[in-house]
């Protein structure tokens, strides 16, 4: 049967990990269509036709899908998952696990959440206890609802393929919901889960202004700026900063993990990232258990010293 994967974007341009739920997708099947909804957004289409690998685009192109919201997309993901798709996948972002499962509850049937890998048309593997265990899990559902960890999945290519585009009927208003506004971060860094240098800090920072010292760090090095959960619950940094269980899932190529204590809630949002430095005046710190390189320090003498040095 076919697989549909549901892009995520901003009605402008497909965001990257999308792509990974591709390369997923593709571990079940060549059959791979994609579902383009949004507004005023067949730019959007046209980038999801040339992805390797997806051989059809549905794009739906109305109001009521301007903004993304979740209540409006499910009962089209729903709709068009009971036309012989026998799988539906999504990146496990913040859109993904916001909207999958709603579809799944229309479907009647289980959301399959963050999987790690494809063992079969039926079978995935996804982590539990915060990563310390991996659950290997097999569903009997008539279709198979499943949001990716995207670091687990390297990204399909995004120019190769020459998809055909089809548009489909929205399925209106759902009425439960509307869009009032939103306040977006804008930053010249690269975006946290798709950089390749990650620079977090923690508790330890003490206060919102000290993780100046990490951003003059991470301006050296091309990095993005994380947090820890503590620091993010300490209103030192906005919520979109946090790396962990309940934040953002990251594997950069090097991670620097600065007046982090490394609670199990964090170490399962960054410890498959192939480096791991960690800056902590406590050599008693969890982070050390992890890290691949340990400087038991004072930060605030040390971050500078690393910041002159490179």
């Amino acid at each position: 049967m076919a697989i549909l994967v549901v892009a995520e974007h901003d009605n402008a341009h497909l965001k990257p990990a999308t792509l990974n739920a591709v390369a997923a997708a593709a571990k079940l099947g060549s059959d791979i269509h994609l579902l383009v909804a949004g507004r005023d957004c067949r730019a959007v289409a046209d980038q999801a036709a040339a992805v390797a690998g997806v051989v059809k685009v549905h794009l739906a192109d109305a109001p009521e899908y301007a903004h993304g919201l979740p209540e409006a997309v499910a009962p089209l993901v729903a709709r068009l998952a009971g036309e012989g798709y026998g799988h539906v996948l999504a990146a496990a972002t913040s859109y993904g696990k916001n909207l999958l499962p709603r579809a799944a509850a229309l479907l009647d049937v289980a959301a399959i959440s963050d999987i790690l890998s494809v063992e079969g048309e039926d079978t995935f593997t996804r982590p539990i206890y915060a990563g310390n265990a991996i659950a290997t899990v097999r569903s009997s559902d008539p279709v198979k609802v499943i949001t990716v960890r995207t670091t687990a999945f390297e990204a399909a290519a995004a120019q190769g393929g020459s998809a055909s585009i089809g548009t489909i009927e929205g399925t209106g208003d759902a009425g439960t919901a509307r869009f009032v506004g939103q306040e977006l971060t804008t930053s010249e860094r690269p975006e946290l889960t798709q950089a390749r240098v990650v620079v977090s800090g923690g508790r330890g920072m003490g206060s919102g202004e000290n993780f100046a010292l990490l951003e003059a760090l991470a301006d050296t090095l091309g990095a993005a700026v994380g947090a820890s959960r503590a620091a993010v619950d300490a209103g030192f940094v906005p919520n979109d900063y946090q790396v962990g269980q309940t934040g953002k899932i990251v594997a950069p190529d090097l991670y620097i993990a600065v007046g982090i204590s490394g609670a199990i809630q964090h170490l399962a949002g960054m410890k498959d990232s192939k480096v791991i430095v960690a800056i902590n005046k406590d050599e008693e710190a969890p982070i050390f258990q992890v890290a691949d390189y340990g400087l038991v320090a004072d930060l605030f003498t040390a971050v500078p010293e690393l910041g002159r040095s490179l």
